[in-house]
């Protein structure tokens, strides 16, 4: 569910997502694809996720090599990292956190080198990396201040501050572009200025370094031209349609989902940290109880890796106090740093019941937002078990290294991706919503997850072409109703500019489509409001809504429940989605379209009047 179905369809389209458009993940992931000819383009950027999770376990392993001397350490700690829940989760998913972790461990490993050896190749090296992070994803960004701290200080604990300010001039810049923000980006030119300009008294050889620095970091930028240059094909996928720099401009900054500052707070503070709280008790043992709230099984096994991962710390700061501190600034980056400046609500599972009921809640879960600092703790936890171990007697090596893996187990059953029901909901939900359909129809769907698996079925499957799917929610941006109008005759030129609200824009849909003799139908995920647009689609076909003149045997169930059509050829029973004998874990997104697609043997059971109507799960009500 959520965005792999959208990030498949955008590889292997070579199209644009939604913003702000990862042309870089799109790219790699394609000439992954490319390479892979004997895969589908699902397993294939599945298998790109988890090859840049081991990559960057490889290059965590390294980086603990170097700077403790231990291989053992180093194994035990890349171990620990990989099994914690989030990253094992990044890793088995078409989503751009994995790429993001392996970019993130290659900045630290050559800015690690950089500040060791004093090459001014690994200090142009690290400041390519960086800025790397604008076209893939601006979270690599978490990572900066820790290669900073990398590249200034050299191993006698000297401090290089013209390397420091040097980089530091890079992160400013690149972050500038990467949030569109004009004084951000005229600060970080500014600050590069003065770099070039204090460096060019200083020799030649400085001042190149400057000057290629400048031009890595321009260079590993300008993959964002990639967004301009696709968009201008009209790729399947074209989100933000950034054809021009304007669109560009606004792409990069995620214009689409509006400004959240760092006040007010969307959640009480004390709320946002508790919340990331119950994600870390998420990472280490999810599998030996697989809920949401902590659990006296669970609990007490993150506590002890929590305590692991301190200690492990504490060895680190002796062992290497130059690496260690680059960690605590990640780690510091990656979870208070994030808790504040992204201001989340609070979380999709936390706070029912002490928050106010009025209290805004996330659409989901956002704990792959801390990866990173769910990496360091692995990493700490891991170097820990090893250094305890030796506590004991050199020969307890082994059983440190194992103990730094348990979470590889622990996790296991949670971390399945095969199991039932999230190994079959999303190509069912797909499959389900374009089959319900009538022919030509005109699909509107009210959110991620009936859209994107539906956009994952027609673009890389070729599933029913002849639907044309409206996402109601993107009809409020207007590079959408611009795409609607050129691709279709759903909307008008005039409509692309016109400041409607989303339902007056579905109502003018559903006018052009039945003008044009086309069948304006909804999915059952859609809201109430959003249908009353579409007129009156009071018949449920399949898990699609449709008008009663489109079904052709129509049985009335009451006031609890929709009319149903009983046709043959469209009212499928779903008997191979058994009742109950699963594992939900803590998305609900799986179960609760579960649920949705056991609607038709529901409708048909109370059809045949073996349940009453009354008794229909509420999603099939329509509530």
């Amino acid at each position: 569910m959520w965005d792999a179905g959208e990030f498949i369809a955008a590889v292997h389209t070579f199209g644009i997502p939604h913003q702000p458009g990862t042309p870089l993940y799109v790219m790699l992931a394609r000439v992954w694809t490319l390479a892979l000819p004997f895969a589908g383009t699902a397993l294939a950027t599945n298998l790109f996720s988890a090859v840049c999770t081991a990559a960057a376990g490889g290059t965590l392993a390294a980086f603990i090599a170097r700077a403790t001397g231990s291989r053992a350490m180093a194994l035990a700690g890349a171990l620990c990292a990989g099994g914690m829940f989030t990253v094992w989760s990044s890793a088995t998913e078409t989503e751009v956190y994995s790429s993001v972790l392996v970019l993130v461990m290659l900045t630290l490993l050559a800015a690690e080198r950089a500040g060791r050896t004093g090459e001014a190749r690994w200090r142009i090296a690290t400041a390519y990396a960086i800025a790397l992070a604008v076209p893939l994803h601006l979270s690599a960004l978490v990572a900066a201040p820790a290669a900073v701290l990398l590249v200034s200080e050299r191993e006698d604990g000297s401090i290089d501050w013209l390397a420091g300010a040097r980089l530091a001039a890079v992160v400013l810049f690149a972050a500038g572009i990467g949030l569109a923000s004009v004084p951000v980006t005229a600060s970080g030119a500014g600050a590069l200025a003065m770099v070039a300009l204090a460096t060019s008294r200083a020799g030649g050889r400085t001042r190149g370094e400057t000057a290629t620095t400048i031009l890595c970091a321009l260079l590993a930028i300008s993959a964002l031209a990639v967004l301009v240059v696709r968009a201008r094909f009209d790729p399947w996928l074209n989100e933000g349609a950034p054809a021009n720099l304007r669109a560009l401009w606004d792409v990069i900054g995620r214009r689409q989902y509006g400004a959240t500052g760092m006040w007010p707070r969307q959640a009480p503070l004390w709320a946002q940290v508790a919340n990331w709280f119950e994600y870390a008790d998420w990472q280490v043992a999810l599998g030996v109880s697989n809920g949401v709230a902590p659990s006296w099984w669970r609990t007490p096994i993150t506590v002890i890796f929590a305590a692991l991962g301190v200690f492990g710390s504490l060895q680190h700061r002796t062992l290497h106090t130059r690496s260690w501190r680059a960690l605590v600034a990640l780690f510091i980056g990656a979870t208070a740093g994030l808790i504040v400046y992204l201001n989340f609500k609070a979380g999709a599972s936390f706070g029912w019941g002490v928050l106010a009921e009025s209290a805004p809640h996330e659409v989901r879960d956002r704990d792959y937002f801390f990866v990173l600092g769910f990496w360091v703790w692995g990493a700490w936890a891991g170097i820990g078990a090893v250094a305890l171990a030796r506590r004991v007697g050199a020969q307890w090596t082994p059983i440190g290294v194992l103990t730094a893996a348990l979470p590889l187990v622990l996790n296991a059953p949670a971390a399945d991706r095969r199991a039932f029901p999230e190994a079959t909901i999303a190509p069912a939900v797909a499959r389900e919503l374009l089959s319900s359909a009538p022919p030509n129809a005109v699909l509107v769907t009210g959110g991620d997850n009936d859209s994107f698996p539906t956009w994952y079925a027609q673009a890389v499957e070729g599933l029913r072409p002849d639907v044309t799917v409206v996402v109601a929610p993107l009809l409020a941006t207007e590079w959408y109703r611009a795409e609607l109008a050129r691709r279709t005759t759903l909307l008008s030129r005039g409509d692309v500019s016109a400041n409607r609200s989303v339902n007056a824009m579905l109502a003018i849909v559903a006018r052009a489509a039945r003008a044009q003799g086309r069948p304006v139908t909804a999915s059952l995920m859609t809201s109430p409001n959003l249908r009353e647009a579409l007129g009156d689609l009071s018949v449920a076909r399949g898990i699609v809504l449709v008008e009663p003149a489109l079904a052709p045997q129509v049985v009335h169930l009451g006031g609890d429940a929709p009319s149903v059509d009983t046709s043959s050829n469209v009212m499928q029973t779903l008997s191979s989605f058994p009742a109950g004998a699963y594992d939900s874990g803590i998305d609900p997104a799986p179960e609760s379209f579960l649920a949705y697609l056991r609607c038709p043997s529901q409708y048909l059971g109370a059809a045949r009047g073996a349940i009453a109507p009354s008794s229909l799960d509420s999603v099939c009500k329509l509530r």
